[in-house]
């Protein structure tokens, strides 16, 4: 089983750490961004590695937890005519995006090939306890507070890291790696 990751910062970078913990093996990830001083609040990632490509240290990061997982990532910018094909061969694909609008492409893209979407939608300001999760469809969960955007609200690690382990826990559900 692959897992695929679309953005490899707050969310996406926290999601696969977990993944990696609870064993899972194979990943496919992209991100075009470099990380940045800010991002180290809330992101997998150290001081020394900014300026560095998100999607290849995130890579490098995995791989120090355990070094036998399989990983496929490409500095890439996801849009219409590219975002089929990289996920193709992805069981299950986690939307990590910042911005609604790729989050949108992503689910009106991968959606009607029957791709099982694990997404987050709301994750900005500081309370949790309103994170809640969403199952819409057969193939698509969402995981936020659904309100507070992140143009509007600053991101703070715990609820970013909150959301991003509701999320491992539903990828883990999904694909069946829980043990009785």
């Amino acid at each position: 089983m692959i897992i695929g990751i679309a953005g490899c910062g707050g969310i996406g970078s926290n999601v696969a750490y977990h993944l990696v913990r609870a064993g899972v093996k194979n990943f496919k990830f992209g991100d075009f961004d470099k990380i940045e001083e800010s991002n180290l609040n809330r992101q997998f990632f150290f001081k020394e590695q900014v300026g560095l490509y998100k999607s290849e240290t995130l890579a490098k990061n995995l791989l120090l937890i355990n070094p036998s997982i399989q990983i496929e990532n490409e500095i890439i910018k996801f849009e219409r005519d590219n975002i089929k094909e990289f996920f193709k061969d992805c069981d299950i694909v986690v939307e990590a995006f910042d911005k609604k609008e790729y989050k949108s492409l992503l689910v009106e893209e991968l959606l009607p090939l029957g791709k099982k979407i694990v997404s987050a939608s709301g994750i900005g300001g500081f309370e949790t306890k309103n994170i809640k999760i969403g199952k819409f469809g057969k193939n698509l969960t969402v995981v936020g507070d659904f309100e507070t955007d992140t143009d509007i609200y600053k991101t703070y690690s715990h609820k970013v890291g909150a959301v991003a382990c509701m999320m491992a826990e539903k990828v883990l559900e999904i694909g069946g790696y829980f043990e009785k």
